[in-house]
């Protein structure tokens, strides 16, 4: 078991499933429901770490896919892992990369002993097992990592998921018997596609495990709301109370609000930067499309109802004309708007869970960011 790693359930909203409490980790205690931003090669993309730390953030997020092919993790352990390598003093999380590998590799080949493929960057070969990732991620120093699981795409057969799963969860028992730090959270991840049975053998096995911590992976990745919503509920009844649960790779708002009502603590997504560095902002009024030609004249900050640097210090005509001359300036900007937004909606929601009145939190934001509102 990891020291100085375990989760403290405060307080669980008496019409949900929704919970608050606190996640102990050793680089600080966050709050939790919490929004991870994604600093994949090490960095959130043109914000820095006192900045990240500024928004409110707890827990930032890292790639082990991508760091390991550039500048690979004996340069980041090198500096003492990636605490010193990015200046963070923060708890980090890195994933296994074996969604990357199942999404930007070519050539891949499973086996049981592992993945075989082609990095995107050069096409040199390369080999991902479960012990080779936990080797990879203790040299990263992250506090939290996550063992190498089968992401497959949507829709899958019944028969190849239900081989995947089986081949996941005997992963999850190399990577656990591969450990040798014991500062360091080790997640298992919950695959089973859309399969109510494979869902729930995957979740019960998995918890059977000493894991610090449970992610559900294979959402998000293009399947229908509905079955999005499915997958979830599919997963979440089966594992521990006790320990925290993380929904891999999920930051629209609607989905956020989907997970935290069925006892889901923890997100992750490179949404709020991307859309940043598009023009598409969240706002207290719904979404705003900067490059709009009716901003040109508008002297109003971003939102109001923000309290982000960028809200506090310039105007809607200003960042547009930022963006529209495509200015480095505007995409840090926008960046800091978007990171601070989602980490205010997850401090709101907190309060929401404490006071029981998640459900009407829910409703509030999903008239907002629902379906078909462009988040």
């Amino acid at each position: 078991m990891s020291k100085g790693f375990y989760l403290e359930i405060k307080h669980v909203d008496k019409n949900s499933g929704a919970r608050y409490g606190i996640l102990h980790t050793p680089h600080g205690d966050v709050e939790v429901p919490m929004f991870m931003p994604v600093g994949t090669l090490a960095t959130v993309k043109s914000l820095s770490p006192e900045e990240i730390k500024s928004l409110g953030a707890g827990v930032i997020l890292a790639n082990t896919y991508h760091l390991h092919i550039r500048p690979g993790e004996d340069i980041v352990a090198l500096h003492g892992g990636l605490h010193k390598f990015m200046n963070y003093d923060g708890p980090i999380l890195t994933d296994s990369g074996g969604f990357q590998v199942f999404s930007l590799a070519s050539n891949r080949q499973i086996k049981e002993e592992g993945v075989t493929f082609k990095s995107h960057l050069d096409g040199s070969k390369l080999f991902f097992s479960p012990e080779t990732v936990i080797d990879i991620e203790e040299k990263l120093g992250a506090d939290i990592i996550m063992s190498l699981d089968e992401c497959i795409p949507y829709p899958s057969s019944y028969e190849y998921t239900k081989k995947s799963v089986e081949r996941t969860l005997r992963w999850a028992k190399r990577g656990l018997e591969a450990r040798k730090r014991d500062d360091q959270a080790l997640f298992g991840i919950v695959q089973g596609g859309d399969y109510e049975d494979l869902r729930a053998m995957c979740a019960t096995e998995l918890a059977k495990l000493p894991f610090e911590g449970y992610s559900i992976g294979g959402t998000s990745i293009g399947e229908p709301r509905d079955v999005f919503v499915k997958m979830v509920d599919y997963s979440v009844p089966f594992l521990p109370e006790d320990k925290p649960r993380y929904l891999m790779g999920v930051g629209s708002i609607d989905y956020i609000l989907e997970g935290v009502k069925r006892g889901v603590d923890m997100f992750d997504c490179v949404l709020p930067t991307r859309l940043a560095r598009h023009g598409a902002l969240y706002t207290s009024h719904g979404r705003v499309n900067i490059r709009d030609a009716k901003y040109k004249t508008d002297l109003s900050p971003l939102d109001d109802n923000c309290d982000c640097y960028t809200c506090k210090h310039y105007t809607k005509s200003y960042l547009r004309h930022l963006y529209v001359s495509n200015e480095i300036l505007g995409k840090r900007l926008l960046s800091i708007h978007n990171v601070r937004f989602l980490i205010s909606f997850m401090e709101k929601m907190r309060i929401a869970i404490k006071e029981d009145k998640f459900l009407e939190f829910k409703d509030n934001y999903m008239e907002l960011f629902g379906k078909d509102k462009g988040f």
